[in-house]
């Protein structure tokens, strides 16, 4: 039997942060998000010679290991090693679980689209299917987000697990109760298509240690005094209001307030901006850009900016003569989904000799 899984990645439109503790607990969250086509991958397979198998092929990286064992949740493959740890131990009925598990992502971790955790929620899914878990979609983002965080300690908020697991359009609310509520958004056709027109996605070249800025923001947003808290509150009104932009089709408010917003999460910590992602604002503002911002946590990674259309070949050229580059993208509206290559055999795939 093969099992195939893929979750999407998401582009971060607004609030992004208002998802981490302490700022979540203490005031509500509020996110808007939209899934792109670009994934992580999982393939699950039987191992050959009875042991466990991990396989990173983006990474270069392979591990084995007896079936069963405690793994060391470090190095490069800690999370597929962490959720190896909490099958066995929140499902020991499934037993040892010799299992040749190979992943890739389109985009590597640091580009601010969440990579690392769709990641998670692409393993999490292809093995709800191979051991017949019967997760939903609430149940593989939350296992996903306990297994990152709480199992392997790795800092960051709650979104990017949910809209992996949901995918589309969607808003998210977090209460101090740790409660998410995923709003799924009914955005007309023609806004998406306009939206979609009218963004360009830029990769700075750089990538980024999202939980060290992270780190930053958590300690920032502790002190009540803090004029990042007083950002966070703006970021999470700008979530409300985007989305009532969005769904009404005002998209040259959206682009307002996209700008706005990138201006206030700059104050959330020194690290989410730096010479190389103020000199691609430059440029492509320049060049006839309405507004950008910088998807994730900053620092690097993935930049947003939105552009009318006739005037994004503009843009793009001008983008060109960076360093970094341009990231073709469409929005999707499937989250994570696990299918079997070959449903008439199940034992091996349509690529097997």
């Amino acid at each position: 039997m093969i099992v195939r899984a893929r979750a999407p990645l998401r582009l971060g439109l607004a609030g992004g942060g208002t998802d981490v503790s302490p700022y979540s607990d203490l005031h509500g969250g509020r996110v808007l998000n939209a899934t792109i086509g670009l994934y992580a991958y999982c393939t699950l397979e039987p191992s050959a010679d009875g042991a466990l198998e991990i396989r990173a092929t983006d990474l270069g990286e392979t591990f084995r290991a007896p079936a069963g064992a405690p793994l060391e949740t470090t190095g490069p493959l800690m999370l597929h090693k962490g959720i190896l740890n909490r099958l066995a131990r929140q499902f020991p009925a499934a037993g040892p679980l010799a299992v040749r598990l190979t992943t890739h992502a389109d985009v590597s971790a640091g580009s601010g689209l969440g990579t690392s955790s769709t990641l998670v929620v692409a393993m999490l899914q292809a093995f709800n299917e191979w051991l017949r878990l019967g997760l939903g979609e609430y149940e593989v983002a939350r296992l996903a987000f306990e297994i990152e965080r709480e199992d392997v300690g790795l800092s960051g908020g709650k979104q990017d697990q949910y809209a992996a697991a949901f995918g589309g359009f969607n808003f998210m609310e977090f209460d101090a109760a740790g409660r998410v509520i995923v709003n799924p958004l009914r955005v007309k056709d023609w806004v998406v298509n306009e939206l979609e027109a009218s963004t360009v996605l830029y990769h700075t070249g750089q990538s980024r240690d999202s939980a060290r800025i992270i780190d930053e923001q958590v300690a920032n947003a502790a002190s009540p005094e803090s004029r990042s808290v007083e950002a966070m509150h703006r970021l999470r009104e700008d979530a409300v209001v985007m989305k009532e932009q969005l769904l009404t089709g005002d998209l040259r408010g959206f682009s307002e307030r996209l700008g706005h917003s990138w201006e206030a999460k700059k104050r959330l910590a020194q690290s989410v901006t730096n010479p190389t992602i103020d000199r691609a604002f430059e440029v492509a503002l320049g060049a006839g850009a309405h507004a950008g911002k910088v998807s994730g946590a900053g620092g690097g990674g993935v930049a947003m900016f939105l552009v009318d259309p006739a005037r994004k070949p503009a843009v793009l050229a001008a983008l060109g003569e960076l360093p970094g580059r341009v990231v073709p993208f469409h929005f999707v509206q499937r989250g994570a989904e696990a299918w079997y290559p070959d449903p008439s055999r199940r034992t091996r795939g349509p690529w097997t000799p």
